[in-house]
């Protein structure tokens, strides 16, 4: 599970066609995302929805905080927001949901730490 875990947050990181390579072929077509701040479905809206955050937070980087927990087609983990290699400014927890093909169906999100 933990390589589902590292090419979610690549998915985050990335921009363009890699972007677009990413959701394409490990993220189901019927995704769907929930956290605090979004409620969209698809592909188009996961692209959205990365492109605001990308933009908002120009230069940072998504990284894994601590390990991944899994069972079945289900994974959790946090990830932190921040400059490379520093501290994350910002720290979320996931939920990601696998369809049986082993991409990503469906991420519950929750902000653990937002700056002011």
């Amino acid at each position: 599970m933990n390589g589902v875990v590292e090419r979610y947050l690549a998915t985050w990181n990335a921009t363009g066609d890699e972007r677009a390579e990413l959701l394409a072929r490990h993220w189901s077509p019927e995704v769907t995302y929930t956290d605090p701040m979004a409620e969209v479905s698809g592909h188009e809206g996961i692209a959205a929805v990365i492109d605001a955050v990308q933009t908002r937070f120009a230069g940072l980087v998504f990284s894994e905080v601590g390990e991944a927990d899994a069972h079945h087609r289900q994974v959790r983990f946090r990830w932190g927001l921040g400059p490379e290699g520093a501290e994350p400014l910002v720290i979320g927890f996931d939920v990601l949901v696998l369809d049986e093909a082993g991409r990503v169906l469906d991420v519950r999100g929750f902000l653990d730490k937002v700056p002011a």
